[in-house]
């Protein structure tokens, strides 16, 4: 059974400059809405295509022996199991994770609890505050909130965690396994200068370090196109620019013709009439 991720990107990419960690797409413009493009319109990068296959790493862990019954059962074991096997894919991160990491201003971190309960933590900053110090290992500075202290808590018995980063315009989403380790900011100086966000009006209690254990990026089925503020104002800059040069442009012409209007009209004389 195919795969339902290996497939053409789907309309409503949104018609936003290009990522630097995107192929470039020279069809990509600002579509008759002014924000979605049609599907014909836009060019399927082979990222995209290779993105829609889980790596090795990612489904040697999530892939437990309860969740290959129910793909058998579905009818969708045979294929995940060819990808099985060989050597180890998608437990360092590369250029391209590192670079999409870089553009998040948000994401969203699942921890387990001691008695069996997940809790999903949405955490949120300045794009690049998630710091991918190196090809196995992210970091934030963990900022003063409601001082529930859940995941800070959960990650004392349990390391685990799962990471969702998201780019809801591009339609595109990054899974991450890793292990968590909080430490506080007073006790690690030389962590907390690599993770702080100059003029970021917050105070950082901790550092977080997560190593990383395996990724995986997920296709674009169902992810709803949103845009932040900062992507709606450069993707309607056009837009905008086009409009304030046809506001300047019916200006000038109603200027114009209100001077026609009052401007006397002479009459032109019948010829061969002499007064």
């Amino acid at each position: 059974m195919p795969s339902p991720c290996r497939r053409p990107l789907s309309s409503g990419l949104a018609a936003l400059p290009s990522q630097h960690w995107l192929p470039a797409m020279p069809s990509a413009r600002v579509a008759p809405t002014g924000l979605l493009l049609r599907e014909e319109e836009v060019a399927v990068p082979a990222l995209k295509e290779a993105r829609g296959v889980m790596g090795h790493k990612y489904s040697e862990i999530v892939f437990t022996d309860t969740v290959k019954a129910v793909q058998k059962r579905m009818g969708s074991r045979v294929p995940y199991a060819r990808r099985e096997g060989g050597p180890d894919t998608n437990d360092r991160l590369g250029p391209n994770e590192g670079a999409f990491i870089a553009t998040r201003d948000s994401f969203y971190i699942a921890s387990v609890s001691e008695t069996g309960w997940p809790y999903v933590q949405f955490r949120g900053g300045p794009p690049g505050f998630l710091r991918v110090l190196d090809e196995s290992t992210l970091g934030y500075a963990d900022f003063r909130g409601n001082k529930q202290y859940i995941t800070t808590g959960n990650v004392i018995s349990n390391d685990h965690v799962s990471l969702f980063l998201m780019d809801y315009a591009h339609r595109e989403r990054l899974k991450i396994l890793g292990h968590m380790a909080v430490t506080d900011a007073r006790d690690n100086p030389e962590i907390i200068a690599q993770l702080v966000i100059p003029d970021y009006p917050a105070r950082v209690e901790r550092a977080v370090l997560i190593t990383v254990a395996a990724f995986d990026w997920n296709c674009p089925q169902h992810i709803t196109p949103r845009f932040t503020q900062d992507e709606l104002v450069e993707a309607l800059a056009p837009i905008r620019q086009e409009m304030a040069l046809l506001r300047a442009e019916n200006g000038r012409l109603r200027r114009q013709a209100a001077g026609l209007q009052r401007k006397p009209v002479q009459r032109r004389k019948p010829p061969g009439i002499v007064k």
